[in-house]
């Protein structure tokens, strides 16, 4: 099961750096000028999570499996996009397969040249959104034109799009990304179908510069403004740091780095977890002695489901899930102790999975 962030932006707003630093290779090339990421890069990466460490410790495992997210570094945007500028057809159709935008915005002066010709974060904010929103109305009126042909015939997959459409419509025509449309409950899984650019969850990362990394500065504070107001989330970052820590090796000299700028954790954990809460994740654990590992579901699955992650076989032959809470499992130091204490319940298939189960699967195929 794969999670995707799209990381979006005018060009040399700092993506590319970013991304490296995330995937701490140098597989994006980071160059002064527009489009220097023609085709998208892909990193996975591990999501930080110090409970690995706590469980393994206590089960004495032999390794450690962090749960990971993928990245992808998507090719800069201009205006004009949706009309096919630039790179445009590029980002757009690159963009429609993520399932999360993690949108940079840049917050810092200095010599990189900025395709607007000065710093304006919420300029910038604004151009990708529109082009986005543009894109998402030309596409969707073409479709509806379509499906209404389809409708008057008695199609009712046509009808369906039809419905899950309408609010859609009416959002982006009055201005606003689609994911501000008031969507009935019963067409939440229509609408999600009709792949808009705009119904994605977004994740504003200020890039700022070194010196505002630990407490933002003027710009990035209007960017924090602008996504409460839209209920999206935000993280302040400086790339150029960011790079500094991926090419340090030792754990302890990247902690005395960082320490010495007041940072307590590098940005790019901040923006990975707001990324795995974008994407609305939980993770639970298996324990044992030979790994420790770290899986992922959506909120509101259940246990088949997420046994289903480990293997197929294990969702299709599903019994029981033995589930201990990771409190408990600590606090009892162990499977046994949480065993001992009547702490390790029997669940069965319409348990939903909490945030930080510790599981073991009974399964019959």
């Amino acid at each position: 099961m794969g999670f995707t962030c799209g990381i979006v932006g005018l060009p040399n707003v700092g993506k590319s750096t970013l991304f490296n630093a995330l995937t701490a290779t140098q597989a994006a090339e980071a160059a002064n000028y527009p489009f220097c990421t023609i085709e998208p890069n892909v990193g996975r990466v591990a999501v930080p999570d110090d409970r690995l460490e706590v469980l393994a410790r206590i089960a004495k495992s032999a390794k450690i499996i962090a749960t990971q997210l993928e990245f992808v570094d998507i090719a800069g945007l201009v205006r004009g996009a949706s009309k096919g500028e630039g790179l445009g057809n590029q980002f757009l159709g690159h963009i429609r397969e993520v399932d999360a935008v993690v949108h940079v915005v840049r917050c810092f002066a200095g010599e990189v040249t900025h395709v607007e010709g000065s710093v304006d974060p919420l300029r910038d904010a604004d151009i990708v959104e529109t082009e986005l929103m543009l894109a998402d109305l030309e596409s969707l009126e073409r479709r509806v034109d379509a499906a209404q042909k389809k409708a008057k015939g008695g199609d009712k997959e046509a009808k369906a799009l039809l419905d899950a459409a309408a609010p859609a419509l009416e959002t982006l025509r009055a201005g606003k990304p689609a994911r501000q449309a008031k969507v009935p409950a019963e067409l939440a899984g229509a609408f999600r179908q009709l792949q808009l650019l705009t119904s994605k969850p977004v994740l504003y990362v200020c890039n700022v510069e070194e010196t505002a990394a630990a407490a933002g500065n003027e710009w990035s504070a209007r960017v924090a403004a602008k996504a409460k107001a839209e209920g999206a989330g935000h993280v302040i970052i400086s790339a150029a740091i960011e790079a500094e820590v991926a090419a340090l090796e030792e754990a302890a000299d990247k902690a005395e780095f960082l320490q010495s700028l007041g940072l307590a954790e590098t940005g790019l954990a901040r923006v990975i977890r707001a990324g795995y809460s974008l994407l609305d994740l939980l993770t639970f654990f298996t324990v044992g002695p030979k790994e420790t590992r770290a899986w992922t579901v959506h909120r509101g699955a259940r246990a088949p489901e997420a046994a289903g992650v480990i293997h197929s076989d294990f969702e299709r032959g599903f019994i029981r899930a033995e589930t201990i809470a990771y409190d408990d499992y600590v606090a009892c130091n162990g499977e046994q102790g949480a065993k001992d204490k009547g702490l390790m319940r029997s669940e069965g298939k319409d348990y939903l999975v909490k945030d930080g189960d510790v599981f073991h699967f009974r399964f019959n195929v």
